[in-house]
């Protein structure tokens, strides 16, 4: 039995409703209406946006001006990070038609997209590649690798399948890769073995999983993440560990819906001596710091359990 079943005998059939509503909101995989395809017919197009170069140079030309190329890269991830706050949150924008491809979009994000954004923001800007924008088809390039190597399998694109869809995998794949480190057995979490099958149980939210061979890699998928589980933290031991989590921490928060592994992401940051947590929220409508600490948080957010803790790698 699930933490969520164990949840219907406590609170009834409607609060279950609402926990499964609450969390499907907060999802990265929430089934929102597809914003304009501002990519669309983009296997012809050569390079990005105009818009969205802009804000990329911007960014990189702030970072190297005030040192955050010198940081380690949590510390790096922290300043980025804030440099997004106030823009739009906007979901599904790696949901275009066509064939699965690198989408880079710097002008709407959410909370799984801010991460990557941030990540690989981080990284580029502390690599030799920050000082060539005046290549703008290189560094496009080059950042377009960088996300390629976070956001799927093995970090190479091999379809919508290749895709690290359960926020779980993805940093378990990242981990693997000595991308980041999960803090999970450092910090003495336990072991969640809940099936993981959100997905291919709700088919008609993903419209990519209309073609067989994509449901049958996803399911493929869901039996692996359902066999090894998953290390996290509950939601009360957050406050004793806080002051082991710094700047920059990647933070999942665990769901309680069946079948669903995470149902939110974000990144820790310090402020005024309380762990607060940076993050892409639907409810706010833009990047923004949590007013309330990070245990606060997720003790308030029906659906969400506890905390997965991943952090970046210098390299």
């Amino acid at each position: 039995m699930g933490r969520m079943t164990e949840y219907r005998g406590l609170l009834g059939p409607f609060v279950v409703l609402l926990l499964f509503a609450a969390a499907v909101l907060w999802s990265p995989f929430e089934p929102h209406r597809p914003p304009v395809d501002t990519f669309a017919g983009a296997e012809e197009q050569v390079g990005w946006p105009d818009e969205d170069w802009q804000i990329f140079e911007a960014k990189i030309q702030w970072a190297l001006e005030g040192g955050v190329d010198t940081l380690p890269v949590g510390a790096a991830m922290a300043e980025i990070g804030r440099s997004f706050v106030g823009t739009a949150y906007v979901p599904r924008t790696l949901e275009v038609e066509g064939p699965e491809r690198v989408i880079v979009n710097f002008r709407g994000l959410d909370c799984v997209t801010f991460v990557e954004n941030v990540f690989a923001l981080s990284r580029f800007v502390r690599s030799s590649e920050a000082t060539s924008l005046r290549n703008r088809p290189g560094a496009e390039a080059r950042y377009q690798e960088l996300i390629e190597e976070i956001r799927y399998r093995d970090g190479q694109l091999d379809g919508y399948a290749s895709r690290l869809h359960y926020f779980s995998d993805w940093i378990a794949d990242n981990a693997r890769r000595m991308l980041i480190r999960d803090l999970g057995v450092d910090l003495e979490g336990i072991h969640d073995s809940e099936p993981v099958d959100f997905m291919t149980t709700h088919v008609d939210a993903y419209r990519q999983l209309a073609d067989f061979g994509n449901l049958e890699a996803l399911r493929e998928t869901e039996r692996r993440l359902s066999t090894v589980g998953r290390v996290f933290l509950p939601e009360t031991v957050i406050p004793a560990v806080a002051d082991h989590i710094q700047d920059g921490d990647i933070i999942a928060a665990m769901s309680t819906v069946d079948g669903l592994d995470v149902a939110h992401t974000g990144l820790a940051l310090w402020v005024d001596g309380t762990l607060r947590l940076m993050h892409a929220p639907l409810v706010g409508d833009s990047v923004q710091i949590s007013e309330v600490t990070l245990a606060e948080r997720i003790q308030e957010i029906e659906g969400q359990d506890g905390i997965i803790v991943a952090r970046p790698l210098d390299h």
